[in-house]
């Protein structure tokens, strides 16, 4: 198989068991807030970035809930860190989480938890994006993704989007091409591209 290939389906794995391991769907369940998986697991896309993203959507919003959660969450021994954000007086109007969870490898992993008031401005914007990239993906726009995000060094820090809007709207398909796109489309905020 593929090295490239074998990597993010070995790598898929090991964040559907940090999911399963947390119970994290459930924790937040039990609060009566609404979970998904975004971002680059939930579209088949993650390459060697470990990271996990959830939004989650309550209404209302309640802080203690929130904490509570993550109380929960935070009882897991896995779970080293956790950073708390809250921007319900934003736009975003939510909290947003980060918690650090070291695997059996004793690599970090990020699970980032953006809990959303349900109705505001974001509410299920990030869960159609990833259902239109999926859609219009290929196997080899798929691999051009995960060949461009192998290629990135460990120490850039790159927006999923950035990987994907390149691929499947300008045909990026190098690392240098890739370089070259960035320079042309500077990130500024929330980048609301969509195929």
């Amino acid at each position: 198989m593929e090295p490239i290939i074998e990597m993010a389906q070995k790598n898929q794995q090991k964040a559907w068991n940090i999911i399963n391991d947390t119970d994290i769907i459930n924790i937040w369940k039990e609060v009566g807030a609404e979970i998904h998986l975004v971002g680059s697991l939930n579209m088949g896309l993650l390459m060697k970035h470990r990271d996990i993203d959830f939004h989650i959507y309550s209404s209302p919003l309640s802080l203690s809930d929130s904490f509570s959660a993550i109380a929960k969450l935070a009882e897991n021994k896995q779970i080293q860190r956790i950073e708390f954000t809250n921007l319900l007086n934003t736009d975003e109007k939510c909290l947003e989480w980060h918690a650090w969870y070291l695997d059996s490898d004793s690599e970090l992993w990020q699970i980032d938890m953006i809990h959303i008031l349900k109705g505001s401005t974001y509410d299920g914007y990030f869960e159609k994006m990833a259902e239109r990239i999926s859609a219009v993906l290929t196997n080899e726009t798929r691999y051009a993704i995960l060949k461009l995000k192998y290629e990135t060094p460990d120490v850039e820090k790159i927006m999923g989007i950035e990987y994907y809007q390149a691929v499947i709207q300008d045909s990026v398909r190098t690392y240098s091409e890739f370089m070259e796109w960035r320079k042309k489309h500077p990130v500024t905020g929330i980048v609301e591209w969509m195929p």
